[in-house]
């Protein structure tokens, strides 16, 4: 997809409205206790003032219902700011042109959260038009925020120039190389509980890779589509006729579908519970299958080294207990050892994706992590997203 680069823009002597993601986790305190969103919104905002651009920050945080709230005003926000920055930051709880238009050419402005009105959500008109008065281009650099369309992060963009801001820009390509024009052959992991969840992000790749991995609980469901008995099993039976359908659509499109040939099962779902490896047709009635056995993930790694991209999103099995991990974490680690060494393009994204990498300590060694979570779920399901959209060539 060709869109709008902020290398592009004319930005000397311009008022620049960047979108970005401020919605970061904080503790009990108050303190903020993850600070990847913040740091990822610096290379952008470096370069705006390195090109002689004002920058004003614009960030929904937490869910306030269309109404200001004390404890989600942005305000905590500034200190960590500036200290990234080595800047002061203004921050403005009713922002205007002729208050912003006051502040020197280097000023960097951070207004309060903009889902204190309903007219946010709404994607009302009227809230992106006034947005868009307070200054002369916009830059969308918050990816996690494009699928909604949001005042802030879409309809704003109706009415001012728009570029890709440089975080939004290295996502947007990563995933264009995964999936726009990837090297192949081409393979994804996609994991987690249940089918319904993901209906359209199957039904999307099985036309777009080589070869589908399915895990997770989700796995279950097709192996009861396939007539195995999944005893007392997380499973979708009611889904039964989708999970045939995604299948034979997989054989048309010549992807081959891999699911688990062996599993691991318990009979309680929790760490360190007494389990066992066996086969599809061996899984008793009061047992669950809670992760993939060694079999399928000898199977997963040999279909990884014979990929040259890989998409990831979702766990394998019942990550968060051990031993319940074991075919995630190996799975990541093959991947990671093979993205060291070039071998593969492996780009991975959602919560429970980052979370169970960051278990598998390969966070680093991924070629791109998306921390976008539901706008890459979107992105992989082939749906348009709106604050994509309004950067588009």
């Amino acid at each position: 997809m060709s869109f709008k680069r902020l290398e592009t823009a004319e930005l000397s002597g311009k008022t620049a409205i960047v979108r970005v993601d401020f919605n970061v986790p904080r503790d009990d305190a108050g303190n903020i206790t993850e600070d990847t969103r913040i740091r990822s919104a610096l290379p952008t905002i470096n370069y705006l003032q390195e090109q002689g651009a004002k920058v004003v920050l614009l960030s929904h945080f937490g869910r306030p219902k269309g109404e200001p709230n004390p404890d989600m005003s942005l305000r905590f926000i500034v200190p960590a700011l500036e200290k990234f920055l080595s800047k002061s930051v203004t921050f403005m709880e009713r922002p205007s042109a002729d208050l912003i238009s006051g502040l020197d050419q280097d000023a960097i402005v951070l207004v309060e959260n903009t889902r204190f009105s309903s007219m946010e959500t709404a994607g009302d008109p009227k809230m992106a038009q006034f947005l868009a008065s307070l200054g002369d281009i916009f830059v969308m650099d918050a990816f996690s925020a494009s699928h909604r369309k949001h005042a802030s992060s879409a309809v704003i963009g109706e009415y001012l120039p728009s570029y890709a801001g440089l975080a939004m820009e290295r996502e947007l390509d990563h995933l264009a190389a995964a999936l726009d024009h990837p090297k192949t052959p081409v393979m994804a992991i996609v994991g987690g509980a249940k089918v319904s969840t993901k209906i359209d992000l199957l039904e999307n790749l099985v036309t777009r890779l080589d070869t589908l991995v399915i895990g997770g609980g989700m796995a279950n469901t097709f192996l009861f589509a396939q007539g195995h008995d999944v005893g007392a099993s997380l499973c979708e039976k009611n889904l039964k006729a989708k999970a045939l359908d995604i299948m034979a659509a997989a054989k048309s499109a010549n992807c081959e579908i891999v699911l688990p040939i062996d599993v691991v099962v318990a009979t309680e779902f929790k760490a360190n519970a007494d389990s066992r490896v066996c086969g599809l047709d061996d899984v008793a009635p009061h047992e669950m299958i809670l992760d993939a056995g060694p079999d399928t993930v000898s199977t997963i790694l040999d279909v990884m080294e014979a990929s040259k991209t890989l998409i990831w999103n979702g766990p394998l099995g019942a990550f968060e207990m051990t031993p319940f991990d074991t075919s995630t974490v190996e799975s990541a680690k093959f991947a990671a050892k093979l993205c060291r060494k070039d071998a593969i393009i492996a780009v991975a994204g959602g919560g429970d994706t980052v979370a169970a990498l960051a278990l598998a300590d390969v966070l680093d060694d991924f070629t791109f992590i998306s921390t976008a979570g539901g706008a890459f779920l979107e992105w992989m399901e082939g749906k348009t997203l709106p604050g994509v959209d309004i950067l588009k060539v």
